[in-house]
């Protein structure tokens, strides 16, 4: 996690979700950094698929900034826009593509070590008795 201030934040401003930035404008790492999301300070979360950079009340049946009880279910739920503004508190990214390090065959002269065995798999199974269904009683004849 790095806070950015100031000059260094003015980078991210006007960039959306999914936009892939250079992560040495903003000094954390060498590398390419990839926009996945973010929230303002009032914890409303930024979702792709609303333009701009405002909040909006939009019906929502899944994803980010809603959590269905029911299957179906739909709700009127309070997001902000996938533009980074202003107001936008945290910043949500993912390393995109790093440094490329070259990586050495290993060579005749050095040994290899011998490969390990594969893990196992330790499975418990508890032995239960079978539940017995109760009886089903005959309707009651109505007169």
């Amino acid at each position: 996690m790095t806070e950015l201030e100031g000059s260094r934040a003015q980078v991210l401003v006007g960039r959306r979700i999914g936009e892939v930035i250079d992560g040495s404008q903003i000094g954390v790492v060498a590398g390419k950094l990839r926009i996945t999301g973010g929230c303002d300070k009032d914890g409303v979360p930024m979702r792709a698929d609303v333009h701009g950079g405002a909040k909006k009340h939009v019906v929502l049946s899944s994803g980010v900034g809603f959590r269905p009880k029911r299957s179906g279910e739909r709700r009127r739920k309070l997001v902000r826009g996938s533009m980074i503004t202003e107001e936008t508190y945290q910043v949500n990214t993912m390393v995109f593509m790093g440094v490329e390090k070259a990586v050495e065959a290993p060579t005749a002269e050095e040994p290899r070590p011998p490969p390990s065995p594969a893990p196992k798999a330790q499975v418990r199974i508890k032995k239960t008795r079978p539940v017995k269904k109760p009886a089903k009683k005959a309707p009651k004849k109505r007169r």
